[in-house]
């Protein structure tokens, strides 16, 4: 989009942006990583390989073709700026003096089972213990409604009906028991994508609204049940749905996996526009401009926060510049084309509540657990099985108790909180000018005792620490073999409206279809060197309870509750791996399946699938 285009639009500039120096990264940093590893695939790799691609419409013709970009690679003409030289996972290479070979490692999930992205149960476990876990929901009410105006948008109610439930989960129990025994769960992208469906369709790419049904099988595992897609009403046509399920039959079947890839689009945008920048690199930044501009140099909580806030500023601005900015990496690739950062926004305004943004709060909140003061963690999981939330509470109680010994040793009384003028302007900067276009919601805690002042950094350094990893550091694993998680589907379903050639060709080739839906070459390609440098750590990465600050060390008990907080972190490498190897826990461990690992708190440097620093890094 065009700076004429639109009179809001900001425009760039191809300088980087201003960050001050207290934010900027170490020179270690820039030599070797982040910035400079990014700017160096976004500068060298993806226009060598927007010269290598003339038609950039082109589809991956074979599955095998596919598979060539991790067992041979891709020639491309050699840039003479060395700028390939940061990049020695990607560039294999030369072929000739004119010629580099980029290719791709192999991702784990394509390692450990070349057919996991085909299968069901691999579709429904991801949404666990995958790059995207914080969006399952519990089923609490029926019919399925949407809340969007049924004049713009059509029909309200869901057509996933009692009756196709009660077929799928065959003699099991009724529908009316599987919602009151909490059964069944979903990953609903209807309301918040279904305002943007005629809008990009003029761009080459499909979107739809879609609900996707799930069943908790005794096992404990997932099972889908149906997936539903819609396409509010256009000129003159009405509200197109369809409701897909698991299939008997070969048409049927292959519609199945075509719904399947279109939601799997919706899911890989929502994680990457929300899940990943919305709540994790911008919803940090209030907190690190009020800490700057607010508590002084000495400040107790200051000197707690700092390291979470760790080179936060800098990697922004550079996503800023070249990966979310206007007919970027993110737009060109991803399903909402032009529209994602109004997405991202979107859900800002719906979704985004601090105190839903602690993990307990947040599981609550969609139906995933119950407070239980009786239980681990005080909350009751509603799926046992769900590795995102037993490692993150671990993870959360770990800096929720480090939290509490550090700020009762600095406020000892509840009055000191409330009179400590530099905390509660502190506060009221990231509510009212961070936050400011919610400043007036009535969630926002208080900042008045000690426990207002624990809850409320322990928010903080969880979203910073555990929270983001979950969702960034599994990204090539999971990602970088596409058709486990296609960015964007590129065609309309086989069955909406087709003319008789239409689906005369999907009858003949049905796996045409899919390679067709599935992103293009130069937009597959894009994405996996961007997932392989986003899903690096750092050499000089700092992990969480790594690190004693200075000043920490100085003070005996403040010295003395650190060293317990990283003694927790070291037992819970053991009991992560322990628990990946016990085959009752099915949702992480079985044939085939890459471990739950993204919330081991300690990893080496590279693409490790583990690991989670102290702040948003990269």
């Amino acid at each position: 989009m065009s700076h004429e285009a639109h009179p809001l639009t900001e425009s760039r500039t191809l300088l980087p942006f201003y960050v001050p120096a207290d934010e900027d990264f170490s020179e270690i940093k820039s030599a070797n990583f982040g910035a400079k590893t990014l700017y160096s695939v976004l500068h060298g790799v993806v226009p060598m390989l927007d010269s290598i691609v003339t038609d950039k419409d082109k589809g991956f013709p074979l599955f095998t073709s596919i598979d060539l970009l991790y067992n041979e690679g891709v020639n491309v003409p050699s840039p003479n700026n060395g700028i390939l030289s940061a990049l020695p996972r990607l560039v294999k290479g030369a072929t000739d003096a004119a010629n580099t070979v980029i290719k791709f490692e192999t991702p784990e999930t394509l390692d450990r089972d070349t057919f996991s992205w085909f299968r069901d149960e691999e579709f429904c476990r991801q949404m666990l213990a995958g790059i995207n876990p914080c969006r399952i929901q519990l089923v609490t009410e029926w019919p399925l409604m949407s809340k969007l105006d049924p004049e713009i948008y059509g029909p309200v109610e869901s057509a996933i009906t009692k009756e196709i439930v009660e077929e799928e989960i065959k003699g099991f129990m009724t529908l009316e028991e599987a919602l009151a025994e909490k059964k069944l769960f979903m990953l609903d992208y209807h309301d918040l994508l279904l305002p943007y469906v005629n809008k990009t369709e003029a761009e080459g790419r499909t979107l739809y609204g879609s609900r996707t049904l799930m069943f908790l099988t005794p096992a404990g595992t997932l099972r889908p049940l149906a997936i539903e897609l819609t396409r509010p009403p256009v000129d003159g046509k009405p509200q197109w749905k369809h409701v897909y399920t698991p299939a008997w039959d070969a048409t049927g079947a292959w519609l199945w996996k075509l719904a399947k890839a279109h939601v799997l689009a919706h899911d890989s945008s929502y994680h990457q526009l929300v899940s990943l920048w919305l709540r994790t690199h911008c919803a940090t930044e209030p907190y690190i401009i009020a800490t700057n501009r607010q508590l002084s140099q000495m400040h107790p909580i200051r000197r707690f926060l700092l390291p979470h806030f760790r080179y936060t500023m800098q990697i922004n601005s550079l996503a800023r510049l070249l990966l979310v900015n206007a007919m970027g990496i993110i737009e060109s690739t991803f399903s909402p084309g032009k529209y994602c950062m109004q997405i991202s926004s979107d859900a800002y305004d719906q979704q985004w509540r601090f105190d839903h943004e602690a993990l307990p709060a947040d599981l609550i909140s969609r139906g995933m657990a119950v407070e239980d003061p009786t239980a681990p963690h005080s909350v009751k999981l509603t799926i046992e099985g769900y590795p995102y939330a037993n490692d993150g509470l671990l993870i959360y109680d770990a800096i929720k108790q480090w939290a509490t010994s550090y700020v009762n040793h600095y406020y000892p009384q509840a009055n000191l909180v409330e009179s400590d003028e530099e905390l509660q302007a502190w506060w009221n900067e990231i509510r009212t000018v961070g936050h400011g276009d919610k400043k007036d919601e009535p969630w926002w805690p208080q900042l008045k005792t000690q426990d207002d002042l624990i809850g409320i950094v322990s928010t903080i350094l969880w979203v910073t620490s555990g929270q983001h990893s979950a969702v960034n550091f599994g990204q090539y694993d999971f990602a970088g073999y596409f058709p486990n998680r296609p960015t964007i589907s590129r065609t309309k379903m086989p069955n909406e409206d087709p003319t008789d050639e239409e689906w005369q060709s999907f009858i003949k080739r049905p796996e045409d279809a899919l390679l067709k839906c599935f992103p293009s070459q130069i937009q597959a390609t894009k994405v996996m060197a961007i997932l392989d440098v986003l899903s690096s750590h750092s050499p000089d990465e700092e992990y969480i309870g790594g690190n004693i600050e200075a000043a920490w060390e100085a003070e005996p008990a403040i010295k003395a509750a650190f060293e317990e907080f990283r003694g927790r972190l070291n037992e819970l490498e053991a009991i992560i791996d322990s628990r990946n190897t016990d085959p009752t826990l099915k949702n992480r461990s079985g044939a085939g399946l890459v471990p739950y690992q993204l919330l081991k708190p300690y990893s080496e440097k590279g693409v490790t699938g583990r690991g989670v620093p102290n702040s948003i890094s990269i």
